[in-house]
């Protein structure tokens, strides 16, 4: 992999990375387009990830219950690690690997999704989430880092993003995120039928 310099080679390595995740768009039209279907059937969104990675899946789960682009119906999405007041109970109480796990088994049913973001796709409080979540019935997608990780396997379906740096995978992943937004939109305006029906298990990258 090539070495950039520091400050300005940032723009170069970002270039590369989204040169690689060009090839993965078809991932997130597909993602787009379940999650329409799920959530315009009654369903949920859940998502989760710790630091900047919480950041992006805070912002995704925004996108969705406010608007993207243009104003359509609010959907069903929550931002796991938003609740301050239950994460911190549920580390307190049952540990730090259970804080979004909990949370999966009271509000996820069958058919819903679970979005995780990691960029190293080794926390292990995503792990026990992923694990709830199948447990559930609940589809689990993963966008992280290099593949391959711990999280990509124990996902329904992952995205992974190949990049030397942590700031660079988030950043990828915040495309990822709007383009999921604008397949999820495009869905919609299609007029997708709700459905919510059982995992799909595949791996993309």
């Amino acid at each position: 992999m090539t070495v950039h310099p520091p400050v300005v080679g940032h723009c170069d390595e970002l270039q590369d990375a989204l040169g690689a995740f060009r090839a993965s768009a078809h991932i997130t039209e597909r993602w787009g387009e379940r999650l329409a279907a799920v959530l315009a059937g009654g369903g949920r969104l859940l998502a989760a990830g710790n630091g900047g990675s919480a950041a992006q899946a805070q912002h995704l789960t925004a996108e969705i219950v406010g608007r993207y682009r243009d104003d359509r119906p609010p959907f069903s999405a929550i931002a796991l690690h938003a609740d301050t007041s239950s994460t911190t109970a549920i580390a307190n109480d049952y540990g730090v690997d259970e804080v979004f796990a909990r949370q999966v088994r009271a509000h996820g049913r069958d058919g819903d999704v679970l979005m995780l973001l990691s960029t190293s796709g080794a926390s292990a409080n995503l792990l026990s989430a992923a694990d709830a979540a199948r447990a559930a019935g609940v589809r689990v997608w993963a966008l992280t880092g290099c593949a391959p990780n711990p999280l990509m396997a124990g996902s329904d379906e992952s995205l992974c993003v190949e990049a030397p740096s942590t700031a660079t995978v988030q950043e990828i992943h915040l495309v990822a995120v709007h383009m999921i937004c604008a397949a999820f939109d495009a869905a919609l305006e299609r007029g997708v039928r709700g459905g919510r029906g059982g995992r799909n298990k595949g791996t993309g990258r």
